[in-house]
């Protein structure tokens, strides 16, 4: 056989494998990524965080329920939802049964687009050329409904563009957060109002900043607004990587190396952690990880190192 046809016959073949491991292995391999972040005030005592993103939940994906469902028996104090909780106009069901054993523990969630419209096909190879563009006509989903369910039922906190303050562990932390920034729905100029409208925090209270797309210009303002750590989904943390390499699409402005895991931002003259999920789903339309296994993150706050 001529050497190029061999050669040809190679990397085709190479191609179905690595295909037949994304789509039919690795978006299942659900993971739990652990971290220790030092950002309480000296003395405090641990709260364990669990930050959920990007489920893209069908109806279907029983796998993915059950896994989100386990989650609970990590026992989180809190619970952080970067949205795109829903992948289809049934998606809700789904959630209903993942997220069901998570119900009275304290959490916060902020939108991503697709808990607004519903997923549309579009060319992958486009991610590659800058961040998505909106699709105009494709379904509404129920929004109102998950809501109801997340604040109802669960017991969850709106963060869409406002403030809040909860008692997590036996501690006062404050939040603020904002809708999603990757289709422009963020009000940053609403926050200095919603803050201060809580009025004054606790000696030594964490703020935490939650976003679903971490653009920088929010990640900015997050920490111009007295943040102590951030946390955001939305990049998949690039659901197809180069092993060796890592990320290489992060369908926002974030750099790429930040585009996963835990890592530092800094602005201002001040530097806090910065948690970006890869999340746990994918687009019905796109159905495939590689080298990036979907993940939920347990994070663990401790006390910062006291300053002598």
């Amino acid at each position: 056989m001529h050497p190029a046809l061999i050669a040809l016959g190679a990397v085709g073949a190479v191609g179905v494998a690595a295909a037949t491991w994304g789509i039919g292995i690795e978006r299942y391999l659900f993971t739990v990524r652990t971290a220790t972040v030092p950002v309480l005030s000296p003395g405090s005592a641990p709260i364990r965080v669990l930050h959920l993103s990007d489920a893209h939940m069908a109806p279907w994906q029983q796998r993915k329920q059950q896994w989100l469902a386990s989650l609970a028996s990590l026992e989180p104090d809190l619970v952080v939802n970067t949205g795109d909780n829903l992948g289809h106009v049934d998606g809700l069901a789904g959630i209903r049964r993942a997220f069901a054993p998570l119900a009275g523990i304290p959490g916060v969630f902020v939108h991503g687009s697709n808990d607004v419209q519903a997923p549309a096909p579009r060319n992958p190879f486009k991610y590659f050329m800058g961040p998505s563009k909106h699709h105009t006509a494709v379904p509404s989903l129920d929004t109102a409904a998950m809501d109801a369910y997340f604040t109802e039922e669960l017991g969850w906190t709106d963060l869409n563009n406002t403030a809040a303050r909860l008692t997590v562990a036996g501690r006062s932390v404050d939040f603020f957060g904002v809708d999603d920034p990757h289709r422009g729905w963020d009000r940053l100029a609403d926050l200095p109002e919603r803050i201060a409208a809580l009025g004054p925090r606790d000696a030594g209270a964490p703020v935490l900043g939650v976003a679903h797309a971490p653009y920088q210009r929010v990640l900015n303002e997050f920490i111009d607004l007295g943040a102590d750590m951030l946390i955001a989904g939305h990049t998949h943390g690039g659901q197809v990587c180069l092993p060796g390499y890592g990320t290489i699409v992060a369908n926002c402005d974030i750099p790429l190396k930040q585009a996963k895991g835990l890592s530092t931002w800094s602005h201002g003259g001040r530097s806090v952690p910065l948690n970006v999920s890869a999340g746990c789903g994918t687009s019905i339309y796109a159905p495939v990880r590689f080298a990036c296994r979907p993940e939920a993150s347990l994070l663990t706050l401790v006390a910062a190192p006291s300053i002598r």
